[in-house]
């Protein structure tokens, strides 16, 4: 199943009445064909969709212009499991949540899309209670990453149906979230665009927390322009983007743990893709940034996100333990031991190290990394819990960075025509979002030009990491 075409161009063909409840109704198709299993948790909002779609053709038949109409007028947009829908049981990808009451009202960022006009087609799998990056759900199923028609891979997470909603060709946008990577990973293993925009351009509320210090509310999609389409939606207002080419960008290339152990396929296309962007007239410099060095050390005493899942969590976990993933729960348990004195202090070291760090990278225009240092391995090669806590210490590593730094990030696809997927990330400090925007479309464009492009779905070629 292909990609739907980019959003200005969906919309320059959507000019007849019906047309969105036309493509709408080809969606629905679509989420029900066995490549879409587990994408979805719970049935797809058909009705709600189809609903949404025939406003749309019903502003075109009373006469509207097509480029009049909302910006997400009619499209396809998936929400993850972890946001309120209003009358909805937000069960954030767990079992322990059936009985949970139903939403008041919809999360503002699900607001928002409505707003917008998105034909909202249903809840995306994902992570339990979004604590992994890996992607697998023993309660709900893991969806297949659609990059490989030969093995059956994982699709990064914790936004595994949404990545795969929008690989799958079932949405415009998938509605996700990011505590250390949850966009970008998934988004990069299954060849996507992600935007993790600084945490307070768009509201937390109704969205089920991980770690309210580091998650963000973000979205991915085929290009960075419709991210950024998207991002000014759940903003409630567009990023002034300047308008940059790739010549005389100044980019930092961290020589601390963010190229460590990359494996051949990511190496290659991470190389392939500095060299055409310095070819291209970028400035790459090498710089230490050994800050990078210290993250571990400041999260020592647990980790953000262990200690805040461990309040969110604990009357719950004492309860109710056999009925949450085993390894969700073991990860959340690490925030059990951690005093309110060490916690503190945790957040006082962060900030000090934000301050350092962002002085470390001022003049640059962003600093690129892989985003993932590795490509989607099997799925059956994470059964074993060794083999699963060691892979997902190594997938959210380069990206847990930019979270830490409350920073901004784009991941980009950047591997061969035909090669599993890698993903280039472009990062920057906190507030530099349209700065950052419009590197990442200069990159783009570089990138597309020199015939770097996400593979077809199905795609049977590449090696297993």
């Amino acid at each position: 199943m292909p990609l739907l075409p980019p959003i200005a161009e969906l919309r320059s063909r959507l000019t007849d009445p019906g047309a969105h409840r036309a493509l709408i109704e080809q969606v629905l198709e679509r989420a029900a064909a066995p490549s879409a299993a587990h994408v979805f948790i719970g049935p797809v909002a058909a009705g709600r969709a189809r609903a949404a779609a025939d406003a749309a053709d019903a502003l075109l038949a009373a006469g509207r212009r097509p480029t009049s109409l909302p910006p997400l007028a009619g499209l396809p947009v998936t929400v993850k499991d972890l946001y309120d829908i209003e009358g909805e049981v937000t069960l954030a990808g767990s079992a322990v949540r059936h009985d949970a009451a139903p939403a008041a009202a919809d999360a503002p960022a699900v607001a928002r899309l409505r707003a917008a006009g998105a034909a909202i087609v249903g809840r995306t799998n994902m992570t339990e209670f979004a604590f992994s990056g890996l992607g697998l759900n023993p309660h709900h199923g893991t969806p297949r990453n659609p990059c490989d028609a030969a093995v059956a891979r994982i699709p990064g997470g914790s936004s595994s149906g949404a990545a795969v909603s929008v690989a799958l060709g079932l949405a415009v946008a998938g509605l996700g979230s990011d505590t250390a990577g949850s966009i970008r990973i998934p988004a990069a293993l299954c060849g996507l665009v992600g935007f993790k925009n600084t945490q307070a351009r768009t509201p937390l509320a109704g969205a089920f927390p991980l770690s309210h210090t580091l998650d963000t509310v973000c979205s991915m999609s085929r290009s960075v322009a419709d991210c950024l389409l998207v991002d000014a939606v759940l903003a409630g207002a567009p990023l002034a983007v300047p308008a940059r080419g790739v010549k005389g960008l100044r980019l930092a290339l961290p020589r601390t743990l963010l190229l460590d152990g990359l494996d051949a396929d990511v190496a290659r296309a991470f190389e392939r893709a500095l060299a055409r962007l310095a070819a291209a007239g970028a400035r790459i410099e090498e710089l230490p940034l050994a800050e990078l060095s210290e993250i571990a050390q400041i999260n020592a005493p647990g980790g953000f996100s262990p200690v805040e899942a461990f309040a969110t969590h604990r009357d719950t976990l004492a309860a109710r333990r056999a009925g949450f993933d085993p390894r969700v729960a073991a990860r959340i348990a690490l925030g059990e031991g951690v005093s309110a004195a060490d916690y503190i202090r945790m957040q006082q070291r962060r900030a000090d190290w934000i301050a350092r760090a962002t002085a470390r990278l001022a003049g640059f225009d962003a600093f690129v990394a892989p985003t993932v240092p590795f490509v989607a391995p099997p799925i059956d090669a994470l059964a074993a819990d060794e083999a699963f806590f060691h892979a997902n210490g190594r997938v959210l590593r380069n990206t847990l960075a930019v979270n830490f730094l409350d920073g901004c990030a784009f991941t980009l696809p950047c591997q061969a025509a035909g090669a599993l997927p890698v993903g280039l990330m472009l990062a920057a400090p906190r507030g530099h979002d349209a700065a950052l925007a419009g590197v990442a479309l200069a990159v783009e464009a570089a990138l597309q030009r020199e015939g770097a492009a996400p593979p077809a779905a199905g795609h049977g070629g590449g090696a297993a990491a």
